[in-house]
């Protein structure tokens, strides 16, 4: 059998696009030797992410740091390799590392307090309000009475947020604090368009000519509302978001305010108040960026803030996600419970139903310095199995001098006792599987029905462990779904089975309810049955394989299975599939399958064969 030669030397476009920290006094001579090294390694691109570490003569969007970057990008283009530049020194985005709130100080970060009335001491300071002799409320410039309802007072003002900085202060200490400069208030579209000219505007002045070749991408990271926060009980607001929440929810939201601060609030509330602000999130940030990207030929990518973050994912060009903190680790049921279980499923999902190409998620970061290079590889798998491809390791670090070898350890990269091991085979094989899941038709028959910061996970578990792949559908997507048949249709994907496992508003609920297909109500493990009866059949639905994925694909002309052990426990299978090869990713070898297969812990493999 002759595969595409692509799948044996695949193409720079699906390397590893690593975090590189550039995190100390940066030479020339250096950026290049580990660029040099970074190929040598099978890794093609990068994300150049200046980082704390940075000397004080080299500040965010100095002319230093930038000559700095023109010579990494001149110095790609003449290896041949691309770059993904990072919008924020540190993060989250969206402060121009406090250069937005020092051109304009009500630019900054802005939230909601509650002052009660009736138990306000006169003369004193409430909640950074001032209270006069008489028990009022005095406002300066920057505050605003947003309502008041029976003895509460609802008052909007700058609050005291931040970001990360790029500098150490005092770094010979043990533990070095950092710069924290301000935060700016997201939900100002004059704030952001600051921030746009400030960083977006400034790299298209010094690298435009670079924009869609060398360049790829521009990557924003985790907008906060609140930014990195240091005051208590504040509640996310602006100057005059209340008007617009009144507008998404169609009703009057002021009687309720006092609400969002009491444990014991309606949930309703609160997530009516959430989804209206982050509605008016998508227009002010995501947006804004979004087009500004568009008119400039160059890719918005990055991530939300949240796993489950759906609303946002569409104003990217590349959706993406993060994960950090060990919220995924090998066998730990955390890889298929909770919001963070639905991550790489939930990217991947929005590129194929908003007709995009690539989706991308960082991995390994913050997983401290016990973190093992088969721990590595299996995230890796964790996300390609689920429809990634665009990895972004975290970090490459440009040093590991002082205190920079524990800032979100830890390096993967040059610094790494795996980098001069196995690491090329790593990258070459996951680069194979990047190209496998580009351009190609995933065959995968059914959707769990999902919305913003609400993807289901326990019906998706099942799914996983019965090896029935899955897409989440966004709820905002129906309108664009057709009905064939009685199948689903939404971009190239086509779905014979709808899941709904959690609950749904009236109007959701009555579109659910007129579409002609089957639409499985989740109840618990044994609707698994139900809805394998409406699938084609599969050799794996007889088998007891909890830990096997699956996930299928065509292109060029080929089947290709790919099956993950995400268990640590070695999987034997047998079935009949005649004319089908088994492909090692690692090794780029292939031999005739004949009915068996085995697959040691956390090995990844593929089946390939011909199109009938």
């Amino acid at each position: 059998m002759n595969l595409p030669s692509e799948w044996h030397h695949p193409p720079q476009e699906f390397s590893f696009a690593p975090f590189w920290f550039w995190n100390d006094r940066l030479e020339e001579a250096e950026i290049a030797r580990q660029m040099s090294e970074m190929q040598s390694h099978g890794v093609d691109a990068f994300v150049i992410h200046p980082r704390v570490g940075l000397p004080r003569d080299m500040g965010w969007m100095s002319d230093a740091l930038l000559s700095k970057m023109r010579f990494a990008i001149e110095e790609a283009q003449r290896r041949g390799m691309w770059v993904i530049l990072y919008d924020e020194g540190m993060y989250p985005s969206g402060s121009s590392s406090g250069q937005v709130v020092a051109e304009n100080p009500a630019y900054q970060c802005r939230g909601l307090v509650r002052i009660n009335l009736d138990t306000v001491q006169p003369g004193t300071i409430e909640q950074g309000i001032q209270i006069d002799e008489s028990g009022n409320p005095v406002l300066s410039e920057y505050q605003t009475l947003i309502a008041t309802v029976d003895n509460y007072a609802i008052i909007q003002r700058p609050v005291n947020s931040v970001i990360r900085g790029l500098h150490f202060i005092n770094e010979d200490s043990d533990e070095p604090s950092e710069d924290e400069p301000l935060a700016i208030d997201l939900l100002n579209p004059d704030a952001v368009a600051c921030f746009i000219r400030l960083v977006y505007q400034r790299y298209y002045d010094e690298f435009g000519g670079y924009f869609g070749n060398v360049i790829q991408a521009i990557f924003t990271d985790e907008p906060h509302l609140l930014g990195r926060l240091k005051e208590q009980v504040i509640m996310p607001g602006t100057v005059d978001s209340l008007q617009d929440v009144n507008d998404y929810l169609g009703y009057d939201f002021a009687p309720y305010l006092p609400q969002l601060w009491d444990e014991d609030a309606p949930q309703h509330i609160l997530d009516d108040y959430e989804a209206a602000l982050e509605h008016r999130l998508e227009k002010t940030y995501y947006q804004q960026l979004y087009s500004w990207c568009d008119e400039h030929n160059i890719k918005l990518t990055g991530h939300p803030a949240e796993p489950d973050d759906t609303r946002h994912l569409r104003y990217f060009h590349m959706p993406g996600q993060d994960i950090v903190w060990r919220f995924i680790e090998p066998d730990n049921i955390n890889s298929l419970e909770g919001r963070q279980s639905t991550q790489g499923k939930a990217a991947s999902s929005n590129m194929l139903h908003t007709g995009k190409r690539r989706n991308a998620n960082e991995f390994c970061g913050a997983y401290g310095h016990e973190l093992t290079f088969n721990e590595m590889k299996w995230l890796a798998n964790w996300l390609l199995i689920r429809g990634c491809n665009l990895l972004i390791p975290h970090a490459f670090y440009y040093s590991v001098r002082g205190p920079r070898y524990h800032e979100r350890p830890p390096d993967v990269g040059l610094h790494s006792k795996w980098w001069n091991e196995n690491f090329t085979e790593f990258a070459i094989s996951s680069r194979r599987l990047c190209w496998l899941n580009t351009d190609s038709q995933h065959i995968c028959h059914v959707a769990i029905l999902g919305e913003h910061h609400h993807l289901p996970y326990r019906a998706a578990k099942t799914c996983f462990q019965n090896q029935v792949d899955f897409n989440y559908l966004d709820m905002e997507d129906l309108p664009r779904c057709t009905v064939e048949n009685g199948k689903l249709h939404i971009e190239a994907q086509v779905y014979s089975a709808l899941i709904v496992d959690s609950e749904f508003s009236e109007a959701i609920q009555a579109k659910i309810d007129a579409l002609e297909i089957p639409v499985i109500y989740w109840q618990d493990n044994n609707d698994i049955r139900e809805l394998q009866s409406l699938l084609s059949e599969s050799p794996f639905f007889e088998i007891n394989t909890p830990g096997l994925r699956v996930r299928q694909v065509q292109k060029v002309g080929f089947d290709w299975l790919m099956l993950f052990n995400e268990a640590n426990s070695p999987i034997e299978l047998s079935f009949e599939m005649p004319d089908t090869h088994i492909l090692n990713p690692y090794t780029d070898t292939m031999t005739p399958f004949a009915g068996k297969l085995s697959l040691a812990g956390h090995e990844m493999s593929i089946l390939v064969k011909k199109n009938e």
